[in-house]
Parts: C-alpha cells; sequence; structure tokens
C-alpha cells in the first residue's frame, strides 16, 4: 500500500520469488505467479468491496495502528486492503488459511463477506477457516 519505484517493485519480485526458490519450493510440484498479473483479483476485489461496509474496515486493528502511524492520512488502498486478501483467499476458493494471530480478523472478514455473497447471489464460495501457525 506504499507507493514503490517501478524499478525497485520489479527487483523486489524477482528477489521474492528467488527466495521462495531457494526454501526448497519445487516448481514442478507447485504453481508460482506473480499474483498482480492476474486481473481477477482486482476484479473480485471490486465486487467484494461493493459488499463491505467502510465502518467494519474502519475498526480493524492494522488499519488503525497504521492510520495513526501515517499521520491519521492512511490511503483508501490501506484501508481496502482486507478486502483484496479476501479476494485473493476466495477467487482460489480456499477452505483452509493458514495465517498469523495478526491476520485473524482479517480471515473473519473474508469469511463474513463470503457468507454476504453467497445469501446475495447463491452457494459459490467457501467460507475458509484459519489454520493458525503456531511459532
Amino acid at each position: 500500500t506504499v507507493p514503490k519505484e517501478p524499478a525497485v517493485l520489479r527487483q523486489n519480485v524477482l528477489d521474492t520469488a528467488a527466495a521462495i526458490l531457494a526454501c526448497g519450493i519445487d516448481p514442478k510440484k507447485c504453481l508460482l505467479f506473480q499474483q498482480s498479473l492476474v486481473s481477477e483479483h482486482a476484479e473480485l476485489a471490486w465486487i467484494l468491496g461493493c459488499l463491505t461496509n467502510v465502518p467494519r474496515l474502519l475498526r480493524l486493528p492494522q488499519w488503525k495502528m497504521k492510520h495513526a502511524s501515517q499521520n491519521n492520512e492512511g490511503t483508501a488502498g490501506l484501508l481496502t486492503y482486507p478486502v483484496l486478501q479476501a479476494a485473493d483467499i476466495l477467487l482460489y476458493k480456499s477452505t483452509r488459511v493458514p495465517v498469523g494471530e495478526d491476520q485473524v480478523l482479517h480471515l473473519e472478514l473474508a469469511q463474513d463477506i463470503a457468507q454476504r455473497f453467497n445469501k446475495k447471489y447463491g452457494e459459490f464460495f467457501p467460507v475458509p477457516k484459519a489454520i493458525l501457525s503456531e511459532l
């Protein structure tokens, strides 16, 4: 949600892919792709954003903390980022999502959005469940 220079962003994408591969992910057994090149993520985020009310987003702790740290000038991208996360999860009809404690409320938002969508348009998205990471 913070603007980056295009060259830096391109290098960050390559560095991230290299780090994932260095961790032992086998590209013959899994699909590795640059999410920002899949337009359906942004398209679904728009649709889901139209089903999500702003007061719910304003109550999320991550928004409150980052908004305060940015001198109360948080961006729309920062506010709506949890809706994009929900789109990322729901687009692939994920049923289980590994999350840390700090992301539980965002997953609960994804669950609520899935339920709201299903109630309005019929059963389409599974309601994802959290798999809490253990440290």
